[in-house]
This record gives structure tokens, sequence and C-alpha cells, in this order.
């Protein structure tokens, strides 16, 4: 009678076991609909004041949940079987090996070495697939303390830019597509001044280094710089963002009712003295002009255009001193270096570029490649580092003396508008258009998410974020399409400083 092996054996009772499991897994399914259904009516039998849409909803997706982790679980299960089918297997072979002379013993220990490491990947992909299941319920843990403490709100329109100023009285800056721009008391979020110069959407506001003077850049194909004379109001307590007021009417999304939203006339700080005259005008672009900044020391500024240059102009005269060319399509941003004489211009081609005015006789400019969709952004750091950010949902971190490639990538799940760097932290701040807000450390790990929520938080696309190195309780500012900018403390520890 002839006996069988321990390997036939073995594949046998795995694949009764196996039926015997697909068996179970139907007699699931089968009352699936049945445990759905007793769930829905305990469900209706509560007291809650969700709409019974929304309650069936919920009750939806909790299921689908529940199937899938069953789903996996069902496999993890199958895994350990076959693990265990496997060592069963290895164990029948290990008593063969005893009493086999040395040859065929060498052999056979070769191919029980080559079926323990077949088990020991099985038994890695075990582990690997149940932790990724136990980690993807895990709460996300922030890195960074966040908390809201000021809103800024009298723009008519969305906000597009923000700044704070470097010298005292210090005041927050915004740049609003209601033709208009704005300085605020940090302490109160009371508006000081009101410059109402441009004809057209107001894209970008910088503060000089120096100088009680901004630099605005509009639509209306100019950039304006202007001078401002403020004076700080007395400081109130911080709002209790524990107990904030009563939110505005929503949609159902969760963004602002049409039918809410201020008609122009009605809303905004009527109060606030105004400026209608800019002390400097610089024309000489052929479309909008999308961002300008100041040069280190303040003589020299660069303006960035959808008319694809970047222009420089000397403050004093107001004369067009180059015309920065080679971009492909419209410029989306530009920015200069805090200490040097360096300007980098980001643009619709994919691309941005370093434009280096240190030699008087040489003007060199070097063009980074690395994004695949529009470049928002790209900004100095005090180091020899540029960040730039792309609606391609990257943001990347690049060294200068090394072009080729950036030394990190952050992936994230939004297009990204024009990000800030922290000098003191060497932080990353990203507003994305889900209305996130999200920071970064210079290596691309994530830190923290900003709250955001029916309470606090923007409730439309984040178009910008800025730091404020000084000691002031808010130090990181966002602002976007709801028509408000926010104050933020963010405390980061030490520790995740000196990494």
């Amino acid at each position: 009678m002839p006996v069988e092996s321990g390997s036939n054996a073995a594949s046998r009772q795995a694949k009764q076991k196996r039926k015997s499991h697909s068996l179970s897994i139907r007699r699931t399914n089968s009352t699936e609909q049945e445990r759905s259904g007793l769930q829905r009516d305990l469900l209706e039998g509560q007291d809650s004041k969700l709409p019974m849409s929304l309650r069936n909803n919920l009750l939806d997706l909790f299921g689908q949940i529940e199937r899938e982790f069953e789903n996996l679980y069902i496999e993890n299960l199958e895994l350990r079987r076959e693990i265990e089918t496997l060592n069963d297997r290895l164990a029948a072979d290990g008593q063969t090996i005893e009493g086999g002379d040395l040859a065929k013993g060498a052999l056979k220990t070769k191919a029980s070495h080559s079926t323990s490491q077949l088990s020991q990947k099985l038994r890695t992909t075990y582990k690997a697939s149940t932790s990724k299941i136990v980690s993807s319920f895990k709460a996300t843990t922030s890195r960074a303390v966040c908390q809201l403490l000021r809103e800024y709100a009298g723009h008519r329109d969305g906000i597009w830019d923000l700044s704070v100023s470097h010298t005292q009285p210090m005041v927050l800056g915004t740049a609003s597509a209601d033709h208009s721009a704005m300085l605020w008391s940090i302490e109160t979020g009371k508006c000081l001044l009101k410059y109402v110069g441009h004809q057209g959407s107001v894209n970008s506001i910088k503060f000089h280094p120096t100088e009680q003077m901004a630099l605005t850049a509009s639509g209306d194909q100019t950039a304006h710089i202007w001078r401002y004379m403020v004076q700080l109001p007395t400081p109130q307590p911080v709002a209790d963002v524990t107990q904030p007021p009563p939110p505005p009417a929503y949609e159902e999304d969760g963004e602002l009712s049409d039918r809410e939203e201020p008609d122009g006339e009605g809303e905004g700080p009527s109060e606030c003295p105004s400026v209608r005259a800019p002390a400097t005008t610089l024309r000489s672009h052929q479309g909008v002009v999308i961002a300008a900044d100041w040069l280190v020391g303040g003589k020299q500024v660069v303006t960035a255009s959808w008319d694809r240059a970047a222009n420089l102009y000397d403050v004093e005269t107001s004369e067009l001193v180059h015309s920065l060319t080679g971009h492909d399509q419209e410029l989306t941003h530009c920015c200069t270096h805090p200490s040097q004489r360096l300007v980098v211009t980001s643009s619709r081609d994919t691309t941005f570029r370093l434009w280096d005015f240190r030699d008087p006789a040489i003007h060199s400019v070097n063009v980074f490649q690395g994004h695949t969709d529009t470049v928002t952004s790209a900004v100095f750091t005090v180091g020899d580092n540029v960040v730039s950010g792309s609606d391609d949902r990257t943001v990347k971190v690049w060294d200068l003396k090394n072009m080729r490639s950036p030394i990190a990538t952050i992936r994230t799940d939004s297009a990204v508008n024009r990000i800030s760097v922290s000098v003191n932290q060497r932080v990353i701040a990203l507003p994305h258009d889900n209305r996130q807000v999200r920071l970064f450390d210079m290596s691309g790990v994530r830190l923290a998410r900003l709250p955001r929520s029916n309470r606090q938080g923007h409730r439309r696309m984040v178009c910008c974020t800025a730091w404020c190195e000084d000691s002031a309780p808010c130090n990181l500012f966002s602002c976007g399409f709801d028509r408000q900018a926010i104050g933020w403390n963010i405390n980061i520890p030490a520790l995740l400083q000196e990494k």
C-alpha cells in the first residue's frame, strides 16, 4: 500500500483549510446585509441632531471600513496558515536529512536553506502588512504645538499675499484682490492703514528692510512704493480660542455661504485711514505684475510679471536697470536673498531661475528643473538653499552649490502656493489649495498641520504664509480666499530645531 508523503499531506490539508475558509467568507457576505440593516435600525432609534441623510452616509462609510478591515484580516489569516504549512514541510525535510548520506544531505541542506529563506520572506511580508494595518488606525502625532491667536478680517475679496514689517512699529501687511493693501496691528487685529492707489488686484506686498515703506505689485501692470506712518493701539488680551465666537453661515461643504458674503459697502474697516497716492510708480511691464521684492539694502527692487519678464528698478530714480528674460511662460513669483544680491524667479514653465547680481560686470543665471507643473514660488533660506513649491503637489529643497537634483522632496496631496521658511526655526510653511497649512523641516519631515474646522482656520484656498522672527505671540501668518488673515503661535521643541 503506497504511503503518502508529508509534503502532499500538508498541501492537501492546506487546500481543505482554504476551502472551509472560503465557505466562511461566503457566510460572512451573506450576513452583511442583515447586520447593516440591524445597525441602521439601531441608529434610527438613537437620538441625534445629525440629519438622517448624513447619518446614513456615515453608517455606509463605517460599513465599508469594517468590510475592508475584515478582508485584510482574512488575508492575514491565510498568510499565517501558509507559514504554518511551510514550517511543517521544513520539519519533515529536516528529518530526512538526518538519515541520508553526506552527498544527499548536502543537497537537501541547500534546499532546506532556500525554503527557510522563503519562509522568512513570508514572515516579513506578514509582519509588514499587519503593521501597515495597525499604523493606518493610529492617530497622527504632531511634533509642534499650533494655536490660533488672531484673525484679521476687513478685505472685501480674497487675500493673495501678506508679510511682516522689519522696522518698529511691527505691522502685518496684506494684499487683496479688492484693489487694496492693508496694514494691521499684530497684537489687536485692528486695521491701521489702507492703501488704495492701485487700479487692479494687489498681488503682493513687501516691506523695506530699514524704512517705513511698502512695495506692492498689481494687476494694473505697475508696482507702487508708498510710505506709511502708523500708531499702534493699546494691546488687547488674546482671544480664548477654546471658546470661539459663533461661526458665520456655511454651505454644506464648509465654505462661506454666498448669502452671507458682504456686498461691497457693508463690511470692512471704514474708520481706517487711507493712502491714495504712491511715492514712486514703477512702469514698463506689458502684463500683470504678480510679485515684487526689495534687494538687500533697499536701493533696488525686482518685479515679476505675466509678460514673462522680471525687471530690476532703481528706487531713487524709478528707472529700469535690467530686464530679466528667459522664461517661456508667465512668471508667478520672485524673491530676493536676505543678505546677497541674488534673485530667484518662478514661472508656469515648470522652472525657476537664479539670477546673480553680486558681480556688477557679470549677471549669471541658472535654471532649476525638477517640477512637472507650475512653480508657484521659490524662496531663499539663510544658508545656500532654495525651497520651491509647485502645483505638482511637491516642495523641493535645493542646494545652490549642486543644482542637478534636490536634497529633499516633500510630497503632498494638494497644490502648494506661496511658501515661507522660518529663519530661526528652519521650518517650511506650506499653504495648500485644499485649505490646509502644513509645517515641515528642511529634511522633509512633517512637523504639524495647522488646525482647521468650522470654527477656526481657513475655509477656502490658502494663498500665502509668512513668518515673524520677532518674539511676538504670533510667529506665523497665513491668508486665503476666505478674505481673512490668521495669526498663529507655533511652538517647536528645541530638540527638533537642532535637527
